[in-house]
């Protein structure tokens, strides 16, 4: 069962490999073009399958883990809402979207709730974030009617979101680099490149 088990993790950490890769090259192309598109679909599916591999081991004995089981769960948020920005172009969400968010909003209250609890930081600043995200989403659902271009921006934040994650989760995992600063910093900084992206696509106003 071991040996089961830590072949499913070397494919795990090569698919996670490969996702950190396209992503970070889907930064660097032309937005919008073919090859853009075509490494966020490389990036999304191998993250994807990445995560649907770790988060179930996460509870397995000798490998369980709460906090990285949610954060697989986090993970997985973050790619599908990205992704399901792509739709909001031209549709509204359905039930789908809302239960993603509700699902997510209910992941993130337990996670801070634990972290106050516990004064454990990382729980704090996780659940902190997936609130803050969560009830955004619902904002975003509503405002989507009258204003087309909140897609894109709901795009960039998502995708730049999972791919913060996956670059920490090779620092933690594939680097051997732990602590609470490792898990936090790449969320601050990554904060600020969102920050650059959603202004440079917003629409500007007119004077």
């Amino acid at each position: 069962m071991e040996q089961t088990v830590r072949v499913f993790i070397y494919i795990h950490a090569f698919l996670g490999g490969i996702g950190l890769i396209a992503g970070i090259a889907s930064i660097i192309v032309k937005k919008g073009d073919k090859t853009h598109k075509k490494l966020g679909k490389l990036f999304t599916i191998s993250i994807l399958l990445s995560t649907l591999i770790s988060t179930p081991i996460c509870m397995l004995p000798n490998h369980k883990n709460l906090f990285l089981f949610l954060i697989g769960l986090f993970t997985m948020y973050l790619l599908i809402t990205g992704n399901r920005a792509l739709r909001f172009k031209k549709r509204l969400p359905n039930r789908f979207d809302y239960s993603v968010s509700t699902i997510m909003l209910i992941l993130s209250g337990f996670m801070l709730s634990r972290g106050v609890f516990f004064s454990e930081i990382l729980y704090m600043f996780f659940g902190a974030i997936g609130l803050f995200l969560t009830l955004r989403d619902f904002r975003f659902y509503k405002k989507l009617k009258h204003k087309k271009h909140l897609w894109l921006l709901a795009h960039i934040g998502k995708m730049s979101g999972a791919l913060i994650a996956s670059f920490t989760a090779f620092l933690v995992a594939g680097a051997g680099i732990n602590g609470n600063i490792i898990w936090i910093a790449p969320s601050i900084v990554g904060t600020f490149f969102i920050i650059y992206w959603s202004k440079k696509v917003s629409p500007k106003k007119a004077n």
